[in-house]
């Protein structure tokens, strides 16, 4: 696949380094020579200096024969622009818009992105996105990550396994045995630097971050069986006022019945801005970085203090300084992989990567096949997928024990007829069949192969 992608900063150059690492044609377009430089230097990719939206820097960097343009630079307006070029003078097939003003998002709005209004295939908002993982957060702290398919009917949640989990060391097929209504599945596991699709007779071990794909009214239970029940919070402080703080500080007291929530914001004009904004909420004026403003918003009684400011080293000092204060859990907005082992260290219990969660939404369509869902997790080294199983495709009429081509991959679930089945050797997918799947990175291609041809493919 050819694809070019205007903008090099934080988005732009964590989307080429994954469609360069699997062996695509990718350019990369950026007004400012130092990110093109450095791009060029780091990835297999072809860097281009000029202005994005401009037709003869996009003819440069070979739109013509692109099979994607992807416009993720700081301006809406000439990712917007970069598009329509795109589809007037290119042709190209599929375009995607990154768009960070929450205006142009409003829902009265709604149809100034309509195909036949703009010609953006895909709008990608990297603050509500990102805004949603934290509210899934909140409303699930057991765990480090939950991701929704099957229409919101499967949940699956990363879940950290200590030394208190009790299930650890137990064989995956003897759960069955041990829960034989329990309604969720191991289907992912990390351990220390390795990941993987684990088989029946594989253990989960003490500091393992596993996977688990459950029905969402069994999530519950889930979390209770790994030793990792926990009330959802109620009481929340955000740091940073931004489009993210805003979102979450909204949608926690339009969804959470009796929440409270605080928020801080350092510049006066922006904290009275939002403070309008809010039906029960308070906003407090001052830095994150401070104790005593911290101590006026009873951080020592919140549930979770979530910190979201444009600066990570804010965001990560404010959360450890919280959870020193007294404050249950913290959760911080980290963009550099680099801080992430020291994390626990500083007292930060979860994190957010927002070019992780904006890569995750642009691979969706990126890949081939019927993928109707995808999040990208561990930094590239797996991916959780939902895809739909076409009539031509190898897997369907054939008992999935009879099936030799799951290496590396591990099914969840099946969603059939709105309803959830949890698969076994004797189970036959049928033609429209949607299936929740954990892949290692090597193995994606071949999920891909499996959803979108015929078994003479092989």
């Amino acid at each position: 696949m050819k694809v070019v992608i205007c903008g090099a900063g934080q988005v732009g150059f964590g989307i080429a380094e994954r469609l360069a690492a699997e062996g695509n044609d990718v350019s990369v377009i950026d007004l400012q020579p130092r990110l093109i430089q450095t791009i060029s230097d780091s990835l297999e990719v072809r860097g281009f200096v000029g202005h994005g939206s401009h037709p003869d820097v996009l003819a440069q960097a070979g739109l013509e024969q692109a099979d994607m343009l992807i416009a993720v630079t700081q301006s809406d307006e000439v990712n917007v622009v970069a598009c329509q070029v795109a589809n007037a003078l290119f042709n190209v097939p599929t375009k995607v818009a990154r768009i960070r003003s929450q205006e142009y998002l409003q829902p009265q709005w709604a149809d100034i992105f309509a195909r036949e209004n703009l010609a953006i295939d895909v709008v990608i908002s990297p603050e509500l996105e990102v805004g949603e993982v934290v509210l899934r957060r909140l409303e699930v702290p057991g765990a480090a990550d939950t991701l929704n398919f099957a229409d919101d009917k499967l949940i699956v949640a990363a879940i950290n396994c200590g030394e208190e989990c009790p299930i650890i060391d137990t064989p995956l097929s003897q759960l069955t045995e041990l829960f034989p209504d329990l309604r969720a599945r191991v289907i992912g596991i990390k351990r220390g630097e390795r990941v993987f699709a684990p088989r029946g007779m594989d253990s989960i071990l003490a500091g393992d971050l596993a996977y688990v794909a459950a029905e969402r009214n069994q999530l519950e239970r889930t979390l209770t069986i790994f030793g990792r029940d926990e009330k959802p919070a109620r009481r929340v402080i955000i740091g940073g006022a931004g489009n993210i703080g805003v979102y979450v500080a909204t949608e926690l007291e339009r969804r959470v019945s009796g929440a409270s929530v605080k928020v801080i914001e350092p510049n006066a004009t922006r904290a009275l801005e939002v403070a309008d904004n809010f039906k029960r909420g308070v906003v407090l004026n001052g830095s994150a970085l401070d104790e005593v403003v911290l101590k006026e918003a009873d951080v020592s009684n919140a549930d979770t203090f979530v910190a979201v400011t444009n600066d990570e080293r804010v965001n990560i000092l404010s959360a450890g300084l919280a959870k020193k204060l007294g404050c249950r859990r913290s959760l911080s907005l980290v963009n550099s992989t680099t801080f992430a082992p020291l994390l626990a260290d500083l007292g930060v219990d979860m994190q957010v990567n927002p070019r992780g969660v904006t890569v995750s939404r642009i691979l969706r369509h990126v890949r081939r096949g019927r993928i109707r869902e995808l999040h990208s997790v561990l930094e590239g080294k797996g991916e959780l997928i939902e895809a739909e199983a076409l009539e031509t495709s190898p897997l369907v009429g054939v008992p999935l024990r009879e099936l030799n081509v799951f290496e590396g991959m591990r099914i969840g679930a099946i969603y059939r007829g709105g309803k959830i089945i949890l698969p076994h050797g004797d189970t036959v997918l049928q033609a429209a069949d949607r299936v929740i799947l954990f892949a290692e990175a090597e193995r994606v291609k071949k999920v891909e192969q499996l959803f979108r041809v015929s078994l003479e493919f092989f």
